[in-house]
């Protein structure tokens, strides 16, 4: 069975940006993919020193394994998508999430051909400034990356409040099935192309 890792890139573990990534794993779980939502926890995550150890030894790895970094490679290595989520701080993605990106794919895990996509979770403004930097080093590995009918963006403040965001929902399940079907395309050639919902649009007008 083909798997997608979600990264929850937030220092709340269940807040936002996890409901956001949890509408993307079951639509991708209806399309029979297995998905994991990997926590970044609020322990410190390193960055990248440029100190180029792990191309000298070649595993893989980053040569700092005192933080999360080296556990999500090994899961990326075993995973066929990847999905990158955050809430937007000072208009960009948090600092941690930007570290373990940056390490991960120095250090050399296996996402060449693998979809990849970005989301944003924010209250008011600057999510697109976070979700163009979250996607920027995708695009720099060969990660295709998986569309939606919108930016990957997803608003609230308090916690659960993006469920009130229908249209940011729906973009979640939209860019989760086109992931699905790229996997699938990728692996036979063959996957028919994903229904499309009626376009439920949503603003903030009260």
């Amino acid at each position: 069975m083909s798997k997608v890792l979600l990264i929850n890139g937030s220092p709340r573990q269940q807040g936002n940006t996890f409901l956001a990534l949890s509408e993307a794993a079951k639509a991708l779980n209806e399309q029979g993919i297995e998905t994991e939502i990997v926590w970044i926890g609020t322990k410190p995550v390193r960055g990248c020193i440029a100190c180029g150890t792990c191309a000298q030894k070649g595993d893989g790895h980053c040569v700092f394994g005192d933080d999360i970094c080296n556990e999500v490679i090994d899961k990326m290595n075993a995973s066929d998508g990847l999905i990158v989520g955050s809430p937007t701080y000072y208009g960009t993605p948090t600092g941690p999430v930007l570290s373990l990106i940056h390490r991960m794919l120095y250090a050399g895990a296996q996402v060449q051909g693998k979809p990849a996509a970005a989301v944003a979770v924010c209250r008011r403004g600057g999510a697109s400034a976070a979700f163009q930097t979250l996607q920027l080093p995708f695009q720099m590995v060969n990660m295709p990356l998986a569309t939606s009918q919108y930016w990957n963006i997803v608003y609230g403040m308090e916690p659960g409040q993006v469920q009130l965001d229908a249209e940011g929902m729906q973009t979640m399940r939209v860019m989760a099935r086109n992931m699905a079907w790229m996997i699938k395309q990728f692996k036979t050639g063959t996957a028919p192309m994903p229904e499309l919902e009626p376009w439920e649009g949503t603003h903030f007008i009260r």
